[in-house]
């Protein structure tokens, strides 16, 4: 996929590719710009998790707290999975 997230405005959305057991699932995302940074707002499931980059420039989940409860049926893999399609997309 050629997208650069370079290319978005604040309210632009997208689709985030992702191959996860053996299927390939399209999660529905907006990037959000905040100052310097961003973050990705992706329904995942019906959750929006939001994804923004550490020090390191990888990305990260961060999961509301009212949403914990609801998280626990979220697959963990399946964050990372987003995580890593978010950092080709980035890079």
């Amino acid at each position: 996929m050629d997208t650069n997230l370079n290319e978005y405005r604040m309210d632009d959305s997208f689709e985030i590719p992702v191959l996860f057991n053996q299927k390939e699932l399209l999660f529905p995302a907006r990037l959000l710009h905040q100052g310097f940074t961003h973050k990705i707002k992706v329904d995942v499931n019906g959750l929006t998790i939001i994804f923004e980059p550490d020090e390191e420039g990888n990305y990260r989940a961060i999961i509301d707290d009212i949403l914990l409860e609801k998280a626990n049926e979220i697959n963990i893999s399946l964050l990372k999975t987003i995580a890593v399609a978010i950092e080709s997309i980035v890079r």
